[in-house]
């Protein structure tokens, strides 16, 4: 379980995140959502470590955020970052055995090979799996680190926007894999994401913030609703079930 404890970030006099307290449901997708600002991508890089919190505590699995070791914190949490470079020239597979580094430490035995050719599988990068990053598509690229992520094999995958450069049916495919890692191999996975539908649709929990602070953290069709979202992004909506899915017009 991650809990999260009456934790903040200021930058210069501005708190970013401020004394929020909640956790993270195990074996579950949980989205992150709110307007720009809110916080979202400084929140989960806390919980990654990337970025270290100024009060408060993060707690992973009973074990404090600092206290983890770092190789056995990258066995149990993988982290994308929204942008993402490499300064060396690489092919996807290439890119891809990274994730097992935790694992192999660079020497790739059989099973890591296994794994890294089923995150392969899953992604559907078989067809450029010799190419270059640099000769691949924005959304081909993004795919191809998300595969990486997968290839870590931890128990929590945190994914900061992660259909960034992905078209609607890429976008989709990513989705039905996240919920598929989720199903088959009770992964807990918690994604900043900015497309209200898509988290509709496929995230168990909404973590919703604004101006640095918690306004809710519940099941998906608790928080997707009009008066919530309205008040949350200070804007219209309006809301459609389609296949027991809460679905929002703002236009």
């Amino acid at each position: 379980m991650i809990e999260i404890k009456n934790i903040s970030k200021k930058y210069r006099s501005k708190y970013v995140v401020n004394d929020l307290s909640t956790e993270i449901v195990e074996g579950k997708i949980t989205c992150i959502i709110g307007p720009n600002g809110a916080g979202k991508s400084t929140l989960l890089n806390m919980i990654s470590r990337l970025t270290p919190s100024e009060s408060g505590e993060i707690i992973i699995d009973g074990k404090r955020i600092e206290d983890w070791d770092k190789a056995e914190l990258s066995k149990t949490m993988a982290t994308l970052k929204q942008e993402n470079t490499t300064n060396v020239r690489l092919t996807v597979y290439e890119l891809i055995s990274f994730g097992r580094f935790p694992h192999s430490a660079g020497r790739l035995n059989s099973e890591d090979k296994k794994v890294i050719e089923e995150a392969i599988q899953y992604m559907n990068l078989n067809e450029f799996r010799d190419k270059y990053l640099d000769e691949l598509s924005g959304g081909q690229k993004q795919r191809a680190y998300i595969a990486m992520t997968i290839a870590q094999n931890t128990k929590y995958i945190l994914l900061d926007e992660p259909l960034n450069n992905l078209d609607m049916k890429s976008s989709v495919a990513m989705m039905k894999i996240l919920q598929q890692l989720v199903k088959d191999l009770n992964k807990t996975i918690v994604i900043v994401m900015h497309d209200i539908n898509f988290t509709s649709v496929y995230s168990d929990y909404i973590l919703a913030m604004k101006n640095g602070k918690l306004k809710y953290m519940d099941k998906t069709q608790n928080v997707v609703v009009k008066e919530k979202l309205e008040k949350l992004y200070e804007m219209p909506f309006h809301i459609e079930q389609i296949n027991k899915k809460n679905i929002c017009v703002y236009f």
